[in-house]
């Protein structure tokens, strides 16, 4: 994998590269709102100190190899929008993990589709995936509107996989065969 800050992906209005911590108050300005939260497996982060910790996570997990994790910014102002990554990427089966959020101001402009697709070709063409799972709450229908648009399938459901906040919440788990992705671009 290159060195954690040279990776940059380019969309025509976005530019994915690594979180630095110039970056933490924007990025905890978005994981702090209660709407981007409501179906994440955690709370609204609290204090910066969150936002810092996740900027420490991505850099060593890209210097590890473990993971890879993408601030969205836009072309025109470099505003931080949200994040991608791709994580427990496992090297013998060739499999990892998405996720993604958005700030609630980016919602619905299409943003987050846009990034998915450059985010799934690094991992299926720059890291050899064979496959890409995502893990999302079932009432979060906007999320499963962008794995299916991205070509993901429904695989199945685990029953109260989660507690957050003593809330209790099911995992509806999908799946991208690199020739699925293939056969799509």
């Amino acid at each position: 994998m290159p060195a954690f800050d040279q990776i940059r992906l380019r969309t025509s209005r976005l530019i994915l590269r690594p979180l630095l911590e110039a970056d933490a108050s924007a990025l905890f300005a978005i994981y702090s709102d209660p709407r981007i939260m409501e179906f994440w497996s955690s709370p609204p982060w609290t204090s910066i100190a969150s936002a810092e910790e996740k900027i420490s996570r991505n850099r060593l997990g890209m210097e590890t190899g473990g993971s890879i994790g993408f601030g969205l910014f836009r072309c025109e102002d470099e505003h931080l929008l949200g994040t991608c990554d791709l994580f427990h990427l496992d090297q013998q089966c060739r499999r990892g993990e998405v996720g993604y959020g958005l700030a609630f101001e980016a919602w619905g402009q299409g943003y987050m589709q846009e990034a998915m697709q450059v985010l799934l070709g690094y991992g299926f063409k720059e890291l050899a995936l064979n496959r890409i799972e995502a893990d999302i709450d079932p009432a979060n229908l906007a999320s499963a509107k962008v794995l299916t648009r991205m070509g993901f399938t429904l695989e199945g459901l685990l029953r109260e996989r989660w507690i957050v906040g003593g809330v209790k919440s099911d995992s509806a788990m999908y799946g991208l065969l690199a020739s699925e992705w293939q056969a799509r671009t």
